[in-house]
């Protein structure tokens, strides 16, 4: 009976393990995937077996690739941050996300000048609906501070929500 009991308690801490293990990793290959940009030629048509790329507006190939490390991996390392943050205000990270978002889109389609330049624009509807939504959060949980006894910690945590799985967090906002 006690076998039974003691693989179920280290099952979790084999699984948070595995994935601190992974986002760990996640983070720790960043510089190399910033220096993926120097691996680009210096020219303004990159022709490879599988694509053929036209640098019109940066005129090379290796500065596109390089404004857009500089776009991506932030991204990248705010949707990490997103994904595993425990918090109750994590949904304030999708305001520098969309503006990442907003901007790695910008440096693609700056051939074809489908954007506009004015970014703030695009990111007021988020903000709109996060900046209110973190504010009221924020306005509940010090009124319970004030009227319990209970701790920060406790208090965060009704207000956390916790899907089971990584799908789940990402259908709760679609």
């Amino acid at each position: 009976m006690k076998k039974q009991g003691s693989s179920k308690s280290t099952l979790p801490k084999q699984s948070n393990i595995v994935i601190g293990s992974v986002v760990a990793t996640l983070i720790a290959i960043t510089p190399y995937l910033f220096y993926l940009h120097e691996s680009v030629p210096n020219v303004q048509v990159w022709d490879t077996f599988l694509f053929t790329y036209n640098s019109g507006y940066y005129e090379s190939v290796n500065l596109v690739f390089w404004v857009l490390t500089g776009k991506i991996l932030p991204l990248y390392l705010l949707f990490l941050w997103f994904f595993t943050c425990k918090h109750w205000w994590y949904h304030t990270l999708l305001v520098p996300i969309a503006m990442y978002a907003y901007q790695t889109l910008d440096v693609i389609n700056r051939d074809v000048e489908v954007f506009d330049s004015n970014q703030l624009i695009y990111l007021i509807p988020v903000m709109a609906v996060i900046i209110p939504s973190i504010y009221l959060i924020r306005a509940r949980l010090f009124n319970k501070i004030n009227e319990a006894t209970k701790s920060m910690e406790e208090l965060e945590d009704e207000f956390k929500i916790s899907p089971k799985n990584f799908w789940d967090k990402i259908k709760q906002y679609f």
